[in-house]
């Protein structure tokens, strides 16, 4: 079993917010992968989702799905993390007021994301964006 699925994030973007990891987990249901993985898949593709609406300045989530792994990476193209080990911090967040207001930005994402990724990987370049690659083991 292969396959790829590939969802375009916009910077601010919060009424179609949550869309891409709602797919993600239709999709991994109707390739029978166990519901314990989909959770923790779609946990993290929704921390991510999220994090490129709430501080980036739009990105992508790329879905893949092998024999042994699933892989979600996502990337953005700015405006990068000053300060990776404070942003991998619970509780500690750069969201702004609008975002705030709408219950986001209480600084959980990166945390979930390592928290349910069999293995996680984070960078970052400010002024370039970041990338996180996590993968989940079958």
């Amino acid at each position: 079993m292969s396959y790829e699925l590939a969802f375009e994030v916009e910077r601010g973007d919060f009424e179609t917010a949550g869309g891409a990891s709602r797919k993600i987990k239709k999709t991994l249901q109707q390739l029978g992968i166990s519901s314990k993985i989909i959770r923790k898949v779609s946990i993290a593709g929704y921390e991510g989702e999220m994090n490129l609406a709430i501080h980036s300045w739009g990105g992508t989530i790329l879905l893949e799905v092998a024999e042994t792994e699933i892989i979600l990476t996502i990337q953005d193209s700015g405006p990068g993390i000053p300060d990776l080990h404070l942003a991998m911090t619970e509780g500690w967040s750069t969201a702004g007021v609008e975002a705030r207001r709408m219950g986001f930005g209480a600084g959980m994402g990166l945390p979930n994301m390592d928290r349910n990724a069999d293995h996680f990987e984070i960078e970052s370049k400010v002024g370039n964006g970041t990338k996180i690659l996590m993968k989940f083991f079958l």
